[in-house]
């Protein structure tokens, strides 16, 4: 099985690397700065569960490619997928099965525009990852897994291949017959993790402290009621999880969102909290609404 991998940041980097590691047919799509990037390092990935480094892992940038693959799994950010999808357009043939590890649902309607919607899975990824000022990934913390399945349900003979490909690797996969079920799941809980963090410039812990586990709730709850109406509303177990992560006392963890806001990068603000409050469910002057103004107006100040 060939495989793409669009983007050596983070999340496709980690999870590339560990592939790479297990030996699998693994080619990464750069763009030429981190091409460069990569010429002279290498990919490294620091981990607790085990270092890794490939002094010229197998790349191509988007005008090299000439032909098509089996897997292209997708891990860039979501305002960036646009352009994504159309520099990895030429490694599209007519078995092609797209993986993407994109937050929110927005992504697959794009993607099955573009690339017919019998083509694309459904993914989860969990993990927390970042390039370091040396470009080197770091796995922040100790969870590193991909969830994935047929948007329909269905458990095919290309998620058999897809899990076959990924079995032996370094990291935790798992298939799923109910993948639109637990990517709703994860936007309210990032939904509610980014909404808070962005909102209070704060860790988990400090808004604890501050006094606003009551408030954590209520967004989440926001949320929560999105998803419902979608016809996914989160199971009781996941519910539980997520709010005993988002509340937990002197927790310094913090959204990823509010890491870029700190660095005055691109946020998923209207990928993540603008979609969510658009498809109806929260209330128009809740905290929902209230994160998007804020998310909003930091976007206007930092374009000005």
């Amino acid at each position: 099985m060939r495989l793409l991998i669009v983007g050596a940041g983070g999340v496709g980097g980690y999870f590339g690397a560990r592939l790479l590691e297990a030996k699998r047919d693994v080619t990464f799509l750069l763009r030429p700065r981190r091409a460069a990037e990569l010429a002279r390092t290498g990919l490294i990935v620091r981990s607790s569960y085990g270092d890794i480094e490939l002094p010229s892992p197998p790349h191509v940038l988007a005008e090299e490619i000439r032909d098509p693959f089996d897997v292209i799994i997708v891990a860039c950010k979501s305002y960036d997928l646009a352009a994504t999808m159309e520099s990895f357009a030429a490694a599209v043939g007519p078995e092609i099965t797209i993986l993407p590890l994109l937050n929110g649902m927005r992504h697959i309607d794009q993607l099955a525009t573009r690339f017919d919607k019998s083509n694309v899975l459904g993914g989860v990824c969990q993990i927390s990852s970042a390039l370091d000022p040396n470009g080197a990934i770091v796995h922040l913390n100790e969870i590193h897994k991909i969830v994935f399945g047929e948007l329909d349900g269905t458990q095919s003979p290309r998620i058999d291949a897809i899990s076959a490909a990924f079995a032996g690797a370094k990291f935790d996969s798992e298939s799923s017959t109910q993948i639109v079920q637990e990517m709703w799941e994860k936007w309210v809980f990032i939904a509610t993790a980014a909404g808070i963090t962005c909102l209070m410039r704060a860790t988990f812990g400090d808004i604890v402290e501050a006094g606003g586990t009551e408030f954590a709730k209520r967004l989440y709850a926001e949320c929560a009621a999105v998803a419902a109406r979608a016809g996914f509303p989160p199971r009781n177990h996941v519910t539980e999880r997520s709010l005993r992560i988002v509340t937990e006392p002197g927790s310094r963890i913090t959204a990823s969102m509010l890491k870029d806001i700190e660095r005055g990068a691109p946020i998923e603000g209207d990928q993540i909290i603008g979609d969510l409050l658009q498809r109806g469910g929260a209330p128009a002057d809740g905290l929902l609404a209230t994160v998007h103004l804020h998310l909003k107006s930091y976007e206007a100040r930092r374009f000005r």
